[in-house]
């Protein structure tokens, strides 16, 4: 029997895809990434928000209405369990979030022709399966490396410590291993993902590990960029700046959500209530040249004009590099959803809309400046007309900007890292000369 994956979601859900993918192939099943010419659809779900549940269960609905046995895992089996069976009867499978070394045992029963098979811990508790190797669904430049998964705190907003369980932390030296064969690959740019980088290492080692990390991974030869993602703020200390600034192959990006600048709005969402101005201004001042890309909740649940004005104000003042705004998700199992003075979807629309505009001009205004620069980039690809395209240091892969230039006589490969003379550029893109 043939089996596809299909992902939806975050990179941490990537990661999980190409784990269950490795484990498949290791028990000798054959994996195709096209789903029309598979009996078996394993469907990795995210449920983060409304709109991405919204988007799994058309994928697993148009699946079984196509005729394929669907085995539905990660998020979407966590959140709801029996219900979401009771809902789509037609699924053949689930596993949930830290169940996902059981794939290949599920799928060889399915292939028995065993009715449904559920492999959904009550509790989650993620342990990465260190003894496997991932199946790449995309090798490129870059790759992710999951450094730990689950989340200690309870921010107002969110579901994943529910449907992820506890913190935990992969040892260093499994890390290690893994961006080596990454390397070995061709992979130029490692992505350190996990629902907060910054903790990493202090339910193992009882203390800030990550700049140890990096270091370590620093020295690994043939890898060109490391970058960190999803940091928190009040752990970003001095030591993971300090790191940051001076390892050579860290590239100059913090990427690092602070949600709101309201200190009521952050005490509501159960975010650190701290001095975020004085935290931006020791970044910059600390690491030269750094970009920070940072994310706002907009219509959080008692969120006044006043509140958001505030937060419009400290965009503007702040002039982040990269910035995302979501309009606020109302989810079951949170704190915030069943709290009074819910913000109308208008609203939130509209404020959405006034932050991303205002942040338009800024990105635009930070882009000008690198014109006449040579900056160094990683080579994505090259289409058919002959534009290379690249992301500089300052653009995370699939969420930032991207820099475009045509070929000339030299011959560039993907995941070589080229400098580019910046000629022109748009409201987010970077346009060059190969140097």
């Amino acid at each position: 029997m043939k089996i596809a994956l299909l992902n939806h979601g975050c990179a941490k859900n990537l990661v999980d895809s190409e784990l269950m993918l490795g484990m498949l192939a290791q028990k000798g099943h054959q994996v195709t990434l096209d789903e029309t010419d598979a009996d078996i659809v394993v469907v990795n779900t995210c449920s983060f928000i409304h709109d991405a549940e919204k988007e799994s269960v058309q994928t697993i609905l148009k699946l079984i209405q196509s005729g394929k046995k669907v085995i539905v895992t990660g998020c979407l089996p966590q959140k709801y369990k029996g219900e979401l069976k009771k809902a789509i009867p037609e699924i053949v499978g689930m596993v949930g979030t830290s169940d996902i070394k059981e794939i290949a045992d599920v799928v060889d029963k399915i292939s028995e022709n065993k009715e449904y098979v559920s492999k959904v811990s009550e509790k989650p508790q993620y342990l990465y399966p260190e003894n496997i190797e991932r199946q790449q669904i995309t090798v490129g430049a870059s790759s992710y490396i999951k450094i730990a998964d689950g989340c200690n705190y309870h921010c107002g907003y969110c579901i994943i410590p529910n449907l992820r369980g506890e913190y935990h932390s992969r040892n260093i030296e499994n890390i290690l291993e893994e961006a080596k064969e990454l390397v070995k690959k061709g992979v130029t740019e490692i992505v350190l993902i996990a629902q907060d980088t910054t903790s990493y290492g202090l339910d193992l080692y009882k203390k800030h590990a990550l700049p140890e990390l990096l270091e370590k991974l620093n020295q690994i030869e043939g890898l060109g960029w490391i970058r960190i993602m999803y940091a928190y703020p009040s752990q970003l200390t001095d030591e993971l700046i300090d790191a940051v600034a001076k390892l050579d192959k860290v590239v100059k990006y913090i990427d690092l959500p602070l949600q709101h600048a309201n200190k009521e709005i952050l005490s509501a969402m159960r975010r650190p209530v701290m001095d975020y101005e004085e935290l931006i201004n020791k970044i910059r001042t600390r690491i030269p040249d750094v970009a920070i890309r940072t994310a706002f909740i907009v219509g959080y649940p008692g969120e006044t004009e006043e509140q958001f004005n505030e937060l419009y104000e400290f965009v503007k003042k702040m002039k982040f590099e990269k910035m995302g705004v979501f309009e606020y998700s109302r989810e079951k199992n949170t704190v915030s959803y069943s709290m009074e003075h819910q913000v109308p979807a208008k609203i939130k629309k509209q404020r959405r809309n006034k932050l991303m505009n205002l942040q338009k001009k800024i990105s635009r205004e930070i882009n000008e400046s690198f014109i006449g620069k040579v900056i160094p980039c990683i080579v994505e690809g090259i289409t058919d007309d002959g534009v290379v395209i690249m992301r500089s240091q300052y653009d995370a892969p699939e969420i930032d900007g991207m820099v475009y230039s045509k070929l000339n006589d030299n011959s560039v490969v993907p995941g070589d890292i080229e400098n580019v003379k910046i000629e022109r550029v748009d409201d987010y893109d970077l346009f060059g000369i190969l140097q």
